[in-house]
């Protein structure tokens, strides 16, 4: 997001250098000289034609409403998926739901979390979710704009927010959800505070959603940050990563463009309590004080979600 509505958006949900940015609807003229800035702008220009004009009212409740029993069936076989303290969430009335983000490209914490919250509310709540836009280019996606997924812009999550919907934001975006293994129960926003800024704007409450488990669905080595300031893939597509792991079918997957078949992880999410920022903090907040804050209450429920698990996948 942009610095004065800052709402952070990334693949899966959506930050990239710390603010959305405004400009979504084409890719930037650069990329480099010659023939292989042309063919990257031309992949680009390809890509970015795929994305869908964003439009909240496609989210369709009568949709929802038929398809959640037999995806929440799934959803409880395959990845046993518990989600904890709904009751935290206002039964009414706009919310940012802030989350740590796992699992690459395909993202399982999201789907359950999704699933249990259209289930314990109802499908007629208004809730929304920030995607990147390569995610909503991707085949076979379209239904995630049933669910309420838009790309992640200021515009997008301005109207969410004035519409009275949840609005679900990934603070950590590309940077997090492809962190590597060994930093799998860490919760890391690279600093970003937009999901700050964008709460005071609107004066709605924070309340933090703690997921473990998506990140244990495949083997993520490297973030390939590199490679990826190599490629200039943050110019072309705002990816700041190019990620490494081993994941079905592929083996060794570079990018996890095409996603991958997760391992049945047991999911579990937790919401916490609601965090009104002005009441807690002030009229000013300091933003480097809130988001420690955050990030601490955050990282302490991962720390005792991990303590609960007996293995890696078993949960």
């Amino acid at each position: 997001m942009s610095e004065t509505t800052a709402a952070e958006g990334s693949l899966n949900g959506h930050s990239t250098n710390g603010r959305m940015r405004e400009d979504e609807a084409g890719p930037k003229r650069e990329g480099g000289a010659g023939l292989p800035g042309r063919l990257a702008r031309a992949v680009a220009g390809a890509v970015q034609s795929r994305i869908p004009v964003a439009d909240l009212d496609e989210r369709d409740p009568d949709y929802i409403r038929e398809s959640l029993p037999r995806l929440w069936l799934a959803a409880s076989l395959y990845f046993r998926g518990e989600v904890r303290g709904l009751g935290n969430i206002p039964e009414e009335g706009p919310v940012l739901l802030v989350g740590n983000h796992s699992g690459g490209n395909v993202t399982p914490d999201t789907h359950v979390f999704t699933l249990a919250f259209s289930a314990y509310f109802g499908v007629e709540r208004r809730f929304h979710q920030l995607a990147h836009n390569l995610v909503l280019s991707m085949p076979g996606l379209g239904a995630l704009r049933k669910y309420g997924t838009v790309a992640a812009s200021p515009e997008n999550a301005r109207k969410a927010l004035e519409s009275g919907a949840a609005l679900l934001v990934y603070p950590g975006g590309d940077y997090e959800v492809h962190r590597p293994i060994w930093e799998g129960n860490k919760v890391d926003f690279d600093r970003r505070k937009g999901f700050i800024r964008l709460a005071l704007e609107h004066d709605v409450p924070i309340v933090p959603v703690v997921s473990i488990g998506g990140q244990e669905t495949s083997l993520f080595l490297s973030r390939g940050e590199n490679v990826a300031k190599l490629l200039q893939l943050d110019k072309l597509f705002r990816l700041k990563v190019l990620p490494i792991s081993l994941a079905i079918p592929w083996g060794l997957n570079v990018g996890d463009m095409l996603g991958h078949w997760p391992l049945p992880a047991k999911i579990t999410i937790e919401a916490l309590p609601p965090i009104h920022l002005r009441e807690e903090f002030g009229q000013e907040p300091d933003l480097d004080e809130v988001y420690d804050h955050v990030i601490r209450v955050m990282q302490e429920t991962l720390d005792a979600l991990a303590a609960e698990r007996r293995l890696p996948v078993v949960g």
